[in-house]
Parts: structure tokens; sequence; C-alpha cells
């Protein structure tokens, strides 16, 4: 149930920033599909670290919304190169 919770946060995440994220950038799909895939992986580093157990909502939007972030702003920073 937690993964369903960050691909739902991911979505979100993902849909907005590209809009705040500037840059060339992907289509509003592509952004959507790109804050799933780092709400996955944010989840998954966060629980490997230990920083959340992922029992609790909270742990797992906060997880979810940073890795979503993250991999957003990465793929803008590659896509300029």
């Amino acid at each position: 149930m937690d993964y369903v919770w960050m691909a739902l946060i991911g979505l979100i995440a993902g849909s907005l920033g590209g809009h705040f994220i500037t840059g060339k950038g992907q289509t509003v799909v592509g952004d959507i599909v790109t804050g799933i895939m780092g709400a996955m992986i944010g989840g998954v580093l966060f629980k490997l670290s230990g920083l959340f157990s992922g029992s609790g909502l909270t742990g797992g939007l906060m997880a979810a919304t940073a890795g979503a972030i993250a991999l957003l702003y990465g793929s803008r920073v590659v896509s300029k190169v």
C-alpha cells in the first residue's frame, strides 16, 4: 500500500514540478512519469537508509515528494547538457 501512495504523490509532484522547474523539459506526461519514478526511488532509498520505517503516511509522503522533485530536477539538468 505504501507504493500506491508513493505513486499518487509522484503523479502530483511530477505534474506540479513540471511547472515550477524551469528549463527545457519534457511533456506533461513525461513529467508525471518521471515524478512517479522519482517517488518510487525516493521511497526505496529512504526506507533502505533507515530515515523512515515506511509504516507512516507522513514519512512516505516526504520520501516520495523528495524523490520526485530530485529526479525531475536531475532530468532537467541532464537535458540542458
